[in-house]
């Protein structure tokens, strides 16, 4: 099971942020938290590309960004060639991330999701196994 959890994002993911943190800590996991620490205007990307790392370095098992669209926080961690950043909407995506891509950070839409879904898409990602075989030898392609 993943223990250490890395999570993220921008202004309009803080509140499901600090909701998503404290389920996850409530279901006994270490959150690293990469900000930002307000509503106030930030850049994603300022917060993504720590989280992203974290991930490469193994300090945390899996991550979980949270902007407007999911999109921008998406896009900047995917830069990373050791991440596979999902932008999910609903758990069943969250699921199919995990078993057929081995998507390691979850990319949640806040103002396209209810905080319900989002925490919904959480568990699940969280708990859902890669399947490998026939997905992995995808999997491996995916790096240029």
């Amino acid at each position: 099971m993943v223990k250490r959890i890395a999570i993220g994002g921008d202004h309009a993911g803080f509140q499901y942020k600090g909701l998503i943190t404290e389920l996850l800590q409530k279901e006994g996991y270490e959150v690293i938290d990469f900000g930002p620490d307000s509503e106030a205007s930030v850049d994603y990307p300022d917060h993504v590309h720590p989280l992203a790392t974290s991930i490469k370095q193994g300090e945390a098992e899996a991550g979980i960004l949270i902007c407007g669209s999911g999109n921008g926080v998406a896009i900047t961690a995917n830069k990373h060639p050791e991440v596979r950043a999902a932008l999910c909407w609903e758990p069943e995506i969250a699921k199919l991330a995990r078993e057929h891509n081995n998507a390691n950070v979850l990319c949640v839409p806040a103002r396209f999701v209810s905080v319900e879904v989002a925490a919904e898409m959480v568990k699940v990602f969280l708990t859902t196994a890669f399947e490998g075989g026939r997905h992995q030898t995808r999997v491996n392609k995916i790096t240029c």
